[in-house]
């Protein structure tokens, strides 16, 4: 058993991380916003000091789609890089064994070769629309690695691909195309609009097995270099939305980055992660959690 601080652990893929490491005997201790902002040092050192952690798992952001991007380039910016840079500082301070650090795919650059592999992660500027997000945790890598360079701190960076499933952010204002997708088809009472053409490709790993991948990697992983997490399968916004519904394209609107698809190789020769949840059958799975979350609050 080991104590465990798992920052964002009330999140999306934090609570479905929380409930494996407490299944498996840790003692987790998932930080709540109300009682440590960790954009401040302050906050964070008490946050430490409180958990006592033996292994960090960094998964707390600020992000959403393009709409909130667009709208929080300067907040979004800001929020990541100075919650990671709390969390390796404190790891630092605190000789924390082990530390975490979930990056996001929105941090490569936007005409990458695909499928995209962790050593063109330089090799460009990302998509606009969240490349203050992506920067942001970039800048987290390069700390991870100076701190593991000059404090031999061991800290390790991964980066998944688009998240989805139960449980997830369906807020209109603020989520995914996924839970985007299916609430707007699920609730729609006339056509569903959405921006874009449907062109542009994604890769979708399920949340699960995005949790899965998180504790192999903080079990058998302790190297310098990024790592993806995914499924290898690319997957383009409009055969998505079709597994979904039937809905009408605004062309006028931006469609994001062109192309997202992640070489997943080097975690499975690394530390013997593979995705094993096929998208129709997570998708599935993630519209029966939001039918009957809706239910259940219409019901009170």
């Amino acid at each position: 058993m080991s104590k465990v601080l798992v920052t964002g652990g009330g999140g999306f893929l934090g609570s479905h991380l929380v409930a494996r490491l407490e299944a498996a005997g840790h003692d987790v201790f998932v930080p709540r916003r109300r009682d440590y902002d960790l954009t401040h040092f302050g906050d964070t050192e008490r946050l430490y000091a409180d958990a006592e952690p033996e292994l960090v798992f960094h998964l707390a952001a600020e992000v959403g789609g393009i709409g909130a991007n667009r709208a929080n380039p300067g907040r979004y910016w800001y929020a990541n890089l100075m919650m990671g840079a709390h969390v390796l500082e404190l790891s630092r301070v605190n000789a924390v064994r082990k530390t975490v650090v979930v990056g996001t795919v929105c941090a490569y650059p936007k005409f990458t070769p695909v499928p995209f592999k962790e050593d063109d992660l330089w090799n460009g500027y990302p998509e606009e629309t969240n490349a203050p997000y992506g920067v942001a945790k970039k800048a987290i890598l390069v700390g991870a690695q100076a701190y593991r360079e000059q404090y031999e701190l061991d800290a390790i960076f991964l980066l998944p691909a688009n998240l989805y499933g139960p449980r997830d952010n369906f807020d209109l204002e603020t989520s995914h195309v996924i839970p985007a997708l299916i609430r707007k088809m699920t609730d729609a009472t006339g056509e569903v609009v959405l921006w874009g053409d449907g062109s542009p490709t994604r890769e979708f790993l399920y949340v699960d097995d995005a949790a899965e991948g998180l504790l192999l990697a903080a079990e058998r992983y302790d190297g310098a270099e990024p790592v993806n997490l995914g499924t290898g399968v690319e997957t383009s916004i409009r055969q998505l939305a079709e597994l979904i519904g039937e809905l009408v394209w605004d062309t006028t609107m931006p469609n994001g980055q062109p192309r997202r698809q992640l070489d997943a190789s080097r975690a499975e020769q690394l530390f013997g992660f593979r995705a094993g949840t096929p998208l129709r059958d997570g998708l599935e799975k993630t519209i029966a959690w939001y039918r009957d979350h809706s239910r259940q609050h219409a019901r009170a």
